[in-house]
């Protein structure tokens, strides 16, 4: 049976993992040493269920608590449910909910970088990409073009931030993902290393004087390949690039030297998938 809680005031500590934590307070262990993430919206909330990751809590608009929101309700067994009308929400929350349910969860472990890349032969680097928009739509593409798994650097924006997990529509808890260092420190040259030990040609996708295109058939043809996609406006290193055994393009018209990093990755991964990892049907 749910435990529906009727939200009186806004200032109950029990809601301020919704309400007045930040992604670090979230990330930092808190309740019984656990660490937490934010997943809103039914689709992203039953994907995470389906992935294992086990719930603390719900918040919805009361209106969903016999509609859409009845099944995670089941799905989610004794946790809390706080419940008010849309109204009151918005002001708890600071913006609308526009799917109306939102699902604190338990974050779980990460796999280390060795164990991924030992299962894997198409991995995506994101070095130090910030804006979680731009992360949670390369897992989005990594997740539907055959990228075996993703690594992030340690500046990179964590892809389980609120906003990440929403714009990957759930995909960050589909497809594998590890960071590669513990501090900034480590990255490039020791994870390059780590890349390199693991026996990956690992490729840069820049804008350089000797890159070459990512049409280059012999790209397709490499048994396992790390691509390495850059922060916005910057783009990659320096020494990242000096490092990358591969500089890549992607061949451009009209002028424009580059895409979005979004943009760029869904192309990339596209052009180098692992046909395995790709549906066939979807293909024929």
């Amino acid at each position: 049976m749910p435990d529906l809680i009727e939200i009186r005031s806004l200032s109950d500590p029990a809601l301020e993992v919704y309400a007045r934590l930040t992604e670090s307070q979230l990330r930092s262990p808190r309740y019984g040493g656990e660490s937490l993430f934010i997943a809103e919206s039914p689709k992203v909330i039953s994907c995470a269920l389906e992935a294992g990751y086990a719930p603390v809590s719900l918040l919805m608009d009361r209106r969903h608590i016999d509609g859409k929101g009845a099944d995670l309700i089941a799905r989610c067994g004794d946790v809390p449910v706080y419940t008010a009308d849309r109204a009151v929400l918005e002001a708890l929350t600071g913006f609308a909910l526009t799917r109306g349910i939102l699902c604190a969860m338990v974050r779980r472990p990460l796999p280390s970088p060795e164990t991924l890349l030992g299962s894997s032969g198409r991995i995506a680097v994101l070095e130090d990409i910030v804006d979680p928009t731009n992360v949670g739509a390369v897992f989005r593409s990594a997740a539907a073009l055959g990228m075996d798994a993703v690594l992030v650097t340690p500046s990179c924006c964590d892809p389980l931030h609120r906003r990440a997990v929403r714009v990957s529509m759930g995909t960050v808890f589909q497809i594998p993902w590890a960071r590669i260092g513990e501090n900034a420190s480590q990255w490039p040259k020791k994870g390059m290393e780590t890349l390199h030990g693991a026996g990956f040609t690992v490729a840069a996708l820049a804008l350089s004087e000797d890159s070459i295109s990512l049409e280059d058939p012999a790209l397709r043809k490499t048994q396992k390949l790390a691509v390495v996609l850059g922060t916005e406006g910057d783009g990659l290193k320096r020494e990242t690039v000096a490092g990358a055994d591969l500089v890549v393009r992607i061949p451009m018209a009209h002028g424009v030297d580059s895409l979005n990093v979004a943009a760029a990755s869904a192309v990339a991964f596209w052009q180098l998938r692992n046909m395995e990892n790709v549906n066939k049907e979807e293909i024929m």
